[in-house]
């Protein structure tokens, strides 16, 4: 099995942007992708719906594999599916950096958290708005990544639940030395990106406050300046 590394790539402490492709527009995805790296992004976020954990449909592993030729960003993969243990290793095949599976949607999450670290990549656990931060105690120790969904997962360009603030809040009390990240997905914009990150977060899901901008570059950047309020706050 892999050991788990607490060197955890491409970081930043002033905090990271993952723009979603699920708000872009997938008739140029690859355009689309190439834009925001130029933009100043710093992952790009794959969001994947199996049309049974969650009610929507989106990718598979072949828009992963054709993400991965078009940008040199780490491929930030979201496996919003039942039965995950089926797609980490097709997924991680076709160029996946980080694999996130939600707490709800298996029995044995510890292995597979392992099963991820065995091929190669970044593991990411998940935890819906309704779901206790207690889930994740005894995993703690292996995870690379903590995802808190701030909104219900399904759909882009919800509004943010407020309570998530809080979440993450106690998240980062219990993180302790453990090595993980934070990551925040749903309705985050400028407004409450620097409240997120004075909280503790490190990663930030943005789809619609990058992707629905006339200017990715412009939209960025105002998400740098809310980074750049929150870690005068902390």
């Amino acid at each position: 099995m892999q050991k788990k590394s607490t060197q955890l790539g491409h970081f930043s402490k002033s905090g990271l942007l993952a723009p979603s492709i699920l708000s872009a527009n997938f008739a140029k995805l690859g355009e689309e992708v190439k834009a925001v790296e130029d933009a100043g992004a710093d992952w790009i976020h794959v969001d994947v719906m199996d049309g049974h954990f969650v009610p929507n449909l989106t990718m598979g592993p072949m828009v992963v594999q054709a993400l991965k030729s078009v940008t040199k960003l780490p491929l930030d993969c979201h496996l919003m599916v039942s039965q995950p243990e089926l797609w980490v290793e097709p997924f991680a095949q076709a160029g996946a950096d980080w694999i996130t599976v939600h707490a709800e949607s298996t029995v044995h999450l510890n292995r597979v958290i392992h099963q991820i670290h065995e091929c190669k990549c970044k593991a990411g656990v998940s935890l819906n708005p309704a779901t206790s931060l207690t889930q994740l105690e005894e995993v703690l120790d292996i995870v690379d990544m903590v995802l808190i969904m701030s909104v219900n997962p399904g759909f882009g360009g919800q509004k943010f639940i407020e309570n998530s603030f809080d979440k993450v809040a106690r998240l980062n009390k219990m993180r302790g030395q453990h090595p993980f990240l934070i990551e925040v997905d749903g309705g985050i914009n400028a407004a409450n990106i620097g409240q997120l990150k004075s909280l503790g977060a490190d990663v930030f899901v943005v789809g619609s406050a990058v992707f629905s901008a006339d200017n990715r570059a412009n939209a960025i950047q105002k998400l740098r300046a809310g980074l750049c309020n929150g870690l005068r706050e902390k």
